[in-house]
């Protein structure tokens, strides 16, 4: 009959390989889920580039991480990003919902780099304002709420109503967040009725 040859040693040797194998594929799967967030794109849902700005394609290689564009708004919207952003921290960012872009247009005045380009107000496409239908007072018709509609500074242009409620037009809409900022409508996610998406981030506007 054959017999198990291992000593007691052996088998807590044994125990100690499997269980370091398994902390190493635990620590090598949080290190690749680590590196992802250090390199991925902070733009996204309510979280946008200034006005001007070029595609992220090319963002990182343009922005010298000068700081004007923040120390010039007059609002202070425009936030730098901290080191918890790995390759993104020092580009300047805004949120949305916190404050708003107000098109002063001061920050595309003085970057060095072109990072930020000279671009009219209305010609600003830092994304694209959209309605959730679900959440929207006025669309569940819940309550008349004009809030977005109100306070876009390009009325009837950039949001219009349809029945009273309220439309983005997609060739109007400069993606300020100005409407974001004041919905009275805060899901449990953070995201509002109205939120912008930063569509154009990737893709070049002529």
């Amino acid at each position: 009959m054959k017999t198990n040859s291992r000593t007691p040693e052996d088998k807590q040797a044994g125990r100690r390989l499997f269980i370091g194998g398994l902390l190493s594929s635990a620590l090598l799967a949080v290190g690749v889920r680590s590196e992802a967030r250090l390199l991925s794109s902070p733009v996204t849902t309510n979280r946008l580039r200034p006005p001007g700005a070029v595609t992220e394609n090319i963002f990182l290689g343009t922005c010298i991480r000068c700081g004007r564009c923040v120390e010039v708004c007059p609002y202070h919207c425009i936030i730098p990003l901290d080191s918890r952003h790995g390759v993104h921290a020092g580009t300047p960012l805004i949120f949305a919902e916190t404050i708003p872009c107000y098109l002063c247009m001061k920050c595309v005045e003085v970057c060095p780099t072109g990072t930020l380009r000279p671009v009219k107000q209305e010609a600003t496409r830092m994304g694209l304002a959209v309605v959730n239908r679900h959440l929207c007072y006025t669309w569940q018709s819940q309550t008349l709420c004009r809030t977005c509609y109100n306070i876009c500074p390009f009325t009837d242009k950039a949001i219009r109503l349809d029945e009273l409620r309220p439309v983005v037009n997609e060739k109007e809409c400069t993606g300020c967040g100005i409407c974001v900022h004041a919905c009275p409508i805060t899901a449990e996610d953070g995201s509002k009725a109205i939120n912008i998406e930063p569509l154009y981030s990737r893709v070049q506007m002529s």
